[in-house]
């Protein structure tokens, strides 16, 4: 049985904890940078020496020429069929309903929705018929819980949410579609210290998101054979706030 994993943003941040998590879990790994070849290409030299198969794909997520052929260039360095797909890059900018553009709309729909779906169906289209598959869409807890700032974001993010039910409809049952809903998690380009510091200490149980437990939650949906179209919510409570 095939156990190769593509982790879109594999090398960065929340990123680069599933990678490792999936590869000490014996899966053979493609990792996919942007902008970080040089964190890429390193990761992917020292997990190769654990003895797994770990290569490097380039794609541009806002490139629908680029997530074409992303799938299959994994599967062709790995040499075998991509079987677990994480969704996990993504982009995040400040804007409201009242200044947002299309700019700002079109740049979060197409990386954090479009980007997410297209690579789906990619990774359905390489699955051997013989084979079975999972998807794991890495979200937010603001989904369940909306508010006015990051406007776009959020309808990017509430957008793959829902996604990940009508895509476990429509690729049950030899491909299930799961999802993980962090929330502060590591801080943000937009927060100080303090802010984030206070994010965390807000949420019920007073600790947000460690990255541990959001491979934890990954490794889970893996794992659970009976489990498709659910988000599990890896918040700290962040999202029953009240």
């Amino acid at each position: 049985m095939s156990k190769a994993a593509l982790i879109t943003g594999g090398s960065v941040r929340i990123g680069e904890v599933i990678t490792r998590g999936l590869a000490r879990d014996g899966y053979n790994i493609a990792v996919h940078y942007n902008r970080s070849a040089v964190r890429a290409d390193a990761l992917v030299e020292e997990l190769s020496e654990t003895g797994i198969r770990a290569v490097a794909v380039h794609a541009n997520l806002g490139v629908p020429q680029d997530l074409d052929t992303l799938v299959l260039r994994a599967c062709m360095q790995l040499g075998e069929p991509v079987t677990v797909l994480i969704n996990n890059a993504s982009t995040f900018s400040p804007d409201a309903a009242t200044d947002f553009t299309r700019g700002t709309f079109d740049h979060h729909m197409n990386v954090n929705l479009y980007a997410g779906i297209r690579l789906a169906r990619c990774m359905a289209q390489n699955l051997p018929d013989d084979m079975h598959g999972n998807i794991i869409n890495m979200i937010d807890q603001l989904v369940l819980k909306p508010g006015p700032d990051y406007f776009t974001y959020s309808l990017s993010k509430a957008g793959l949410f829902w996604a990940t039910k009508t895509l476990a409809q429509s690729l049950a049952p030899r491909i299930r579609v799961n999802a993980v809903g962090p929330g502060p998690t590591l801080k943000n380009l937009h927060q100080t210290d303090r802010e984030f510091d206070a994010e965390k200490s807000s949420t019920l149980l007073g600790l947000g998101s460690p990255p541990d437990g959001l491979l934890q939650a990954v490794l889970y949906l893996l794992s659970a054979e009976s489990v498709t179209g659910q988000m599990i919510a890896v918040d700290g409570g962040q999202h029953l706030g009240y």
